[in-house]
């Protein structure tokens, strides 16, 4: 968006907006003024930073106003832009290329993508171009040798999207934006302007004629977004991506002339497409996305007034001033070292606070201690009686004494819970703890069980022990479960008919299906 006001001011000389530009471009600038600013670190990506870096460019070579001495100047924060994103420079995964995204918690950490490339192509390019330095230009040679070669950039001179790192980049993603074209044709001009060889030429011209895929309407010479307008898929970032594409367009007639007659008939079906969809919201000059179509689509944002207004702007790139160098009335300063805390760094920066001091320590237990203070003081006005005839300190004292007969009753009732308890287990093992039995007594009680048990074999009965549960030995003592209130002890007729066997009923039926 800065980009575009600096485009604004560079195309109608209105200049109402500088000071807030300015404001914008060096408030995100960070600790080191490379626009790696600390509220930003949990999602800036490499493209995101690369966007910061085009627009300072520009304002390089339009002479935006310079800022005041002792602000960061605008090359030097180009400049630190490419260092810290040449060091990111990837050849781990797929032998090169820069990621999407900068810190590895970030969706887009696995993916390198075209866009990111792009934008460090083009300012590499036009860095080399405004300060001479071939160390740049090897930069974008480098970078261009790399997305052909991976695929990036197909023999169709079509720019593809990227790939995830996991495939070694060879499952590319096909789709194909504007401004990622618009990126590389943007740093193939300023190559061409800054060698003068036909290689850069050739690859400019080829790069051109496959961008037509972006112009549809009855003559195929109105801009669209194809990837995403026709399925109604664009997200928020896409709708200003003609934007881009409608800027570097312009641009890239002072570079590389020839082009003109090329883009330009493009860029003013374009506009006057635009015009028609700005129509829309409470003003009636709200655009739309689809310049294609007649009809106001209905949809407002940033981006569709910023591609609007650049594809309006564009048209009058002819009579406009080219872009100019370090030799040539170029003004901004320079930090060729720019950006150097922050090259190659994929985590943000630890905090930077200063060491704690002892006063620092006394006042935190200060805070501390007011702190809990002010607690203890809040629960305890929560339980005074207003109504009550007591001071409040009285009823603090009775609080302690209610306190300490609670603590006294509850200790009481636990203990002669535990007594009752243990009463009622010695009852139960009375109950059926097969006691010896001895002398006459025991030999009485052997002779009559003996004799049930010969009448009841005579029967074809089995009888159940008195006191013993079915399947357990002579000498095994069976205690009783002590159970909850609610339940009793009673006997009950097994499926043969045969009683003795410890059940458990329930008191009432209403709980009699919940314990079967």
């Amino acid at each position: 968006m800065m980009g575009t006001l600096i485009d604004y001011w560079y195309y109608t000389g209105d200049d109402q907006y500088n000071k807030l530009v300015e404001q914008a471009l060096l408030f995100q600038v960070g600790d080191d003024n490379d626009y790696m600013p600390r509220n930003q670190t949990l999602t800036e990506g490499n493209d995101d930073q690369g966007f910061w870096g085009l627009a300072v460019m520009t304002a390089v070579e339009y002479k935006f106003p310079d800022p005041p001495p002792d602000k960061p100047q605008w090359l030097a924060l180009a400049q630190a832009v490419f260092n810290t994103q040449a060091a990111r420079w990837d050849t781990q995964n797929c032998n090169g290329g820069l990621r999407w995204q900068i810190f590895k918690w970030n969706i887009g950490y696995d993916y390198k993508n075209s866009i990111s490339q792009a934008t460090f192509f083009a300012l590499a390019a036009r860095l080399a171009l405004y300060t001479g330095n071939s160390s740049y230009a090897e930069w974008a040679d480098k970078t261009w040798d790399w997305m052909v070669g991976v695929g990036f950039i197909d023999q169709y001179w079509r720019v593809l999207d990227g790939a995830h790192i996991a495939g070694n980049c060879t499952d590319q993603v096909p789709y194909q934006f504007t401004y990622n074209a618009g990126g590389f044709i943007l740093g193939a001009a300023a190559m061409y302007n800054h060698t003068e060889t036909p290689l850069w030429k050739d690859r400019l011209n080829n790069l051109l004629n496959a961008s037509t895929v972006f112009f549809t309407g009855p003559k195929q010479n109105i801009m669209s977004e194809v990837a995403c307008e026709p399925v109604d898929r664009c997200d928020l970032d896409q709708h200003s991506f003609k934007a881009y594409l409608s800027r570097w367009f312009a641009a890239i007639t002072k570079w590389a002339p020839h082009t003109y007659d090329f883009v330009m008939p493009l860029l003013r079906a374009s506009a006057v497409a635009a015009v028609k969809q700005c129509v829309g919201g409470d003003n009636k000059r709200m655009c739309g996305l689809k310049w294609d179509q007649d009809k106001y689509d209905g949809t407002t944002g940033v981006g569709q007034q910023m591609a609007a207004m650049e594809v309006i702007l564009a048209c009058m790139i002819k009579d406009r001033p080219g872009p100019v160098k370090h030799d040539t009335g170029g003004t901004s300063a320079g930090g060729p070292a720019s950006g150097g805390n922050d090259i190659g760094r994929v985590e943000p920066a630890p905090p930077n606070h200063r060491p704690i001091t002892a006063g620092d320590q006394a006042g935190a237990a200060i805070l501390t201690i007011a702190v809990l203070v002010g607690m203890v003081t809040g629960v305890g006005w929560m339980f005074v009686d207003e109504m009550s005839d007591k001071t409040m300190l009285q009823q603090v004292r009775g609080f302690q004494g209610s306190a300490s007969a609670s603590a006294s009753a509850s200790a009481s009732a636990a203990f002669a819970a535990a007594a009752h308890l243990w009463s009622r287990r010695k009852k139960a093992d009375q109950l059926v703890s097969e006691k010896p039995l001895a002398g006459v007594e025991a030999e009485s009680k052997d002779r009559s069980r003996s004799a049930v048990l010969e009448k009841t074999q005579a029967e074809g009965t089995e009888v159940a022990e008195t006191g013993r549960v079915r399947g357990e030995s002579a000498g095994t003592q069976t205690r009783l479960s002590i159970l909850s209130v609610g339940w009793q002890l009673g006997n009950r007729h097994d499926e043969r008919g045969v009683t003795g066997e410890i059940t458990m009923e329930p008191a009432s039926s209403g709980s009699q299906s919940g314990a079967r």
